[in-house]
């Protein structure tokens, strides 16, 4: 007798079904979609940068859409408080008790926009959660829903009316990207409104499909000889000249698990030296603290540090 059940689809095929699909909404960007999914199946937070109006929302709403997750969305602006993040304790005059109202942090995926138009202390609400997946609250901790993810979106530093992100923020998020212009004949398309809207997307993946993958990277080969590239790149930051502090070991350990994601993503069960020559700049460029006497004045320190990434591998003896 045939078997005419339907054949599971493998990993690969749900990921790259999950990136086609949100490659409808945001035209001419697979390659940051590439990246963007492979930050969540690392179980990392993604740090989305640009100008205004490229589609830095629209990227973090359709990973949100296309994942089939709670979702949640907070607009950061400057009077934004701790407590509308997290929730307040109330008190119940009828029962004469109190109660602990949940904030929009509670949720699978939290779409930070606009992070860093808050205020530093609104900003640090989320460092507990980010690093944990749990909060703290009139002395009491409080778990996260699973998976959690904090998908943000940053305006440029020299934007009004903006606070940057401390170190300790920056180093929350796995990975940080830019999505730049589209091409004048995909911008041509963006115009006349070509393009699916993320809220009528349809969800690709379950969170039990999504937990089952991320479990898959979490066992993707990295050999040793990529393991020391990793490495080598990592302690040549804390040596480069125009560096003052270098990558972390946690930083390391950031990339490292980065290198596992995009190669799920490339459909390959192991990670390769190109993958750390891809990701390099983007997981490890915002951990560093530049020496601003030794970097290019006229030039956005983003781009300054993934510069000396990207000199760092050219440097750096890299396997074969």
């Amino acid at each position: 007798m045939n078997d005419s059940r339907p054949v599971p689809a493998t990993p690969y095929q749900h990921v790259q079904h999950l990136i086609s699909r949100l490659e409808q909404s945001l035209l001419g960007k697979r390659r940051k979609l590439e990246f963007a999914v492979a930050c969540i199946l690392a179980q990392g937070h993604l740090l989305i940068e640009d100008v205004p109006g490229v589609g830095k929302t629209t990227l973090a709403k359709s990973l949100a859409y296309g994942l089939g997750a709670e979702f949640k969305r907070v607009q950061f602006t400057s009077d934004l408080l701790p407590s509308d993040l997290i929730g307040v304790t109330v008190f119940q005059q009828g029962s004469g008790d109190f109660e602990f109202k949940r904030g929009p942090i509670f949720t699978h995926i939290l779409l930070a926009d606009e992070i860093n138009r808050a205020n530093p202390k609104t900003q640090s609400a989320l460092l507990e959660a980010m690093h944990d997946g749990q909060v703290s609250h009139d002395g009491q901790t409080i778990l996260l829903p699973q998976p959690f993810f904090v998908l943000a979106t940053q305006n440029s530093k020299d934007n009004y009316g903006t606070f940057p992100l401390p170190e300790s923020q920056l180093d929350r998020f796995l990975m940080k990207i830019s999505l730049g212009y589209p091409t004048a004949a995909l911008e041509k398309r963006v115009l006349k409104g070509d393009y699916i809207q993320p809220e009528v997307q349809k969800a690709e993946l379950s969170l039990s499909e999504l937990s089952r993958i991320q479990g898959f990277v979490r066992n993707v080969h990295v050999a040793d000889e990529v393991m020391d590239f990793i490495y080598n790149v990592v302690a040549a930051s804390r040596e480069h000249p125009a560096v003052q502090v270098g990558v972390s070991p946690r930083g390391g350990q950031a990339l490292y698990r980065a290198c596992q994601g995009l190669a799920v993503v490339r459909q390959r069960d192991y990670a390769t030296p190109d993958d750390v020559r891809e990701l390099a700049p983007l997981v490890c460029g915002h951990r560093v603290t530049l020496n601003h006497a030794q970097v290019l004045t006229n030039v956005d320190p983003d781009e300054n540090a993934r510069q000396i990434f990207r000199d760092i591998i050219m440097e750096v003896d890299a396997p074969l």
